[in-house]
């Protein structure tokens, strides 16, 4: 699913930085060479790389 339609990031390239990189989603975007361009989307992207890496630190800790 589409996260961003601007840049065209998707959910999963969001996933897959969560697990790269530390930050928010703007963080996450510069990690992919892209940036915000309307913003509608950083809520549901940093929603999105929490919940990664709460996933990722329960499976760590099992």
């Amino acid at each position: 699913m589409y996260v961003c339609i601007c840049n065209a990031i998707k959910e999963a390239d969001l996933r897959q930085m969560a697990r790269k990189t530390s930050g928010d989603a703007e963080a996450a975007y510069a990690a992919l060479g892209k940036r915000p361009n309307c913003g509608t989307c950083l809520s549901d992207a940093d929603a999105i790389l929490f919940e990664e890496r709460e996933l990722s630190c329960k499976s760590v800790a099992a």
